[in-house]
């Protein structure tokens, strides 16, 4: 309920007029301030309907008031009230002996007053105690039930999850016994998992398969001297063949055969040269003639010549052909035939050229079928090389495997004595048959203390006696700080994380700027340049104008100070932008002046 509504409350209870059509709500600002506050609370939660006077006691007041006898007010009318009451506790005159009864009956009730008043202070006392008491055994109550039942769900969790490990552990345990079984391979029972498992009889049979079709290959394709024949096939074997030179062959008939088939067809080819040359000859002849004869028919037609010129000319002319035929026999005795044999020697080059390109032929076919033998072998020896490897790899891991479970072993069994003489010591008449349990753990109990020291870490304090309440605060505090370490790793990675994101996003930003969206890398911006480069014709340009105002500067100050009218002229503009009445007064003092002036110029 707010305070405006208790107000209204109150002023309903004296019956102020008009009290039902307000609203509480509207009365709440009057309790915002201190001062009035106080006051407030206190008319709301004392006033009631005694306070208010009636109508009866308002009007005997206003008669009281118009009828000009004094109001008693403030410590007059506090003596007045003490006369008051004095005069009505006057009471009838008694013996003394009523007196002494009255006294000691009055004592006597005073002090059942008082012992009855001390019985109740004691039973309060003791009702509060226990009250309190019980409060808070119910306080502890409810925190070890609570306590109880976290403890039992944290019991049941860990048992729960160590029936789960374990029965992963027996699983996993049994599913590696099955796998280092020896495999019946009759049966099919178990899984064959390693590679040492599997019998290498068909893959070995099947290597003997390739090997002996890898043989009988080579054997078709290669015969015996392959070798000798393909080494033998250098430069100084592929020569040209002398028909005349005896030949160092062993089989004497074929170059025989070659020989004379060569010298055959060089013999053809002479005499074929020769008539197509003589053909040739009596063509041009032939055709030189007719030339001639129709030049000197020409000649005849368009110009008479006397007998003396012809036959001077035929003379000369039987001459040139005398000449001419003793060249042409020349050529044809001598330079001809040379000629014709050398072409006809040149004539076997296609044929041997054919039967080197033949060699030729034979030894890339022999050495790519020599290239697919040896690629073959080079696949059967990396398959053997790389199942030797892998049998390798799986002798390493069953020596770690056989490692790790020897270790395995070890630690089991040191741990199992160690729960055995645990369990010896429990089994201990001393430890066992206590009647009443301590709170304090015994000095014989190594385990505990060695617990508690580990759980209490550097902080270390001198105690006589270390009890179990000891040792759940460090265990607490110790999980408190793991706790905190933990919210402060998760906040650390966090923020690492947050850190590797801003810089990667900061690195993608700078290899942007770097790049461009290109493979080339910028060491300058482009739009950094351009802008630099801006920014120096603008300072350029600055550095121009400064230099222009600078000289102006001087130009003016040289004038200013030269010439005395542009002095004032320049403290008027001062005046003008600083003072404006100080300028208002030099005007009206010049004014003056000048008026004056003038005045006196005219008298």
């Amino acid at each position: 309920m707010s305070c405006g509504k208790d107000f209204v409350e109150t002023l309903k209870k004296i019956d102020y007029p008009k009290a039902d059509v307000l609203n509480g709500e509207d009365f709440d600002w009057l309790f915002e301030t201190v001062e009035d506050q106080s006051f407030l609370k206190w008319f709301c939660g004392t006033v009631n309907e005694q306070n208010v006077l009636s109508e009866e006691e308002l009007e005997a007041f206003s008669i009281l008031r118009k009828s000009g006898k004094p109001i008693l007010e403030g410590a007059a009318l506090d003596e007045a009230l003490k006369t008051c009451k004095t005069s009505n506790l006057k009471t009838p005159t008694l013996d003394d002996k009523e007196l002494e009864k009255l006294e000691n009956e009055v004592q006597t009730l005073q002090k059942l007053k008082n012992l009855k008043i001390q019985r109740r202070n004691k039973c309060q006392l003791m009702a509060s105690v226990t009250r309190h008491k019980s409060l808070r055994l119910n306080d502890k109550e409810e925190a070890a039930t609570k306590k109880l039942k976290h403890s039992q769900g944290i019991l049941n969790a860990m048992i729960t999850k160590i029936k789960n490990e374990l029965q992963a552990l027996t699983d996993g345990v049994a599913k590696l016994m099955m796998f280092f079984r020896p495999s019946n391979l009759g049966q099919g029972t178990n899984p064959l998992v390693f590679l040492s498992q599997f019998s290498l009889e068909k893959y070995l049979s099947q290597e003997e398969q390739s090997t002996a079709a890898l043989t009988l290959y080579t054997k078709k394709q290669f015969f015996q001297g392959i070798h000798e024949l393909v080494e033998s096939s250098n430069e100084e074997n592929f020569q040209l063949l002398d028909i005349q030179a005896p030949s160092s062959c062993d089989n004497q008939e074929i170059l025989e055969e070659r020989r004379l088939e060569m010298a055959r067809l060089q013999l053809a080819y002479i005499c074929a040269q020769h008539q197509l040359i003589h053909l040739k000859a009596r063509n041009l002849s032939m055709k030189s003639s007719i030339k001639w004869a129709e030049e000197n028919l020409h000649r005849l037609t368009s110009k008479a010549l006397g007998k003396e010129n012809l036959d001077a000319k035929i003379s000369s002319l039987n001459n040139q052909i005398l000449k001419l035929e003793e060249q042409i026999t020349h050529i044809k005795d001598k330079s001809l035939p040379a000629v014709v044999k050398e072409n006809a020697q040149l004539l076997n080059m296609p044929v041997v050229k054919g039967d080197f390109d033949l060699q030729i032929a034979k030894q890339d076919y022999y050495t790519a079928r020599q290239e697919l033998v040896l690629n073959q072998l080079i696949k059967q020896k990396a398959s053997f090389e790389l199942l030797q490897l892998s049998y390798e790899i799986e002798l390493r891991k069953h020596w770690d495997i056989h490692r790790h479970l020897e270790n395995l072993v070890q630690e089991l069994t040191q741990s199992n004595a160690m729960l055995h003489q645990r369990l010896e010591m429990l089994a201990d008449p001393s430890v066992s048959q206590q009647i009443n349990p301590r709170n304090t753990i015994d000095t014989k109990d190594y385990s505990t203390h060695r617990l508690y020291q580990l759980l209490e870490g550097e902080n270390k304090k001198k105690e006589l006696f270390i009890t179990h309440e000891n040792l759940e605060e460090v265990a607490e505090k110790l999980k408190r700080d793991v706790s905190v370490i933990q919210d402060q790793l998760a906040i650390s990675s966090q923020e690492h994380s947050l850190f590797l994101s801003k810089l990667n996003n900061d690195v993608d930003m700078l290899c942007d700027a770097l790049y461009q969206g290109g493979k080339q890398l910028l060491l300058s911006d482009q739009e950094l340049t351009e802008q630099f480069h801006q920014v120096e014709s603008q300072l350029n340009k600055l550095n121009h104008h400064l230099t222009d105002i600078l000289a102006d500067v001087k130009t003016k100050r040289k004038i200013l100070a030269s010439n005395k009218l542009h002095q004032m002229e320049r403290e008027l503009y001062v005046y003008f932008c600083k003072d404006e009445d100080y300028l208002k007064d030099v005007v009206e003092n010049l004014e003056n002046q000048s008026k004056i002036k003038a005045v006196g110029l005219k008298d």
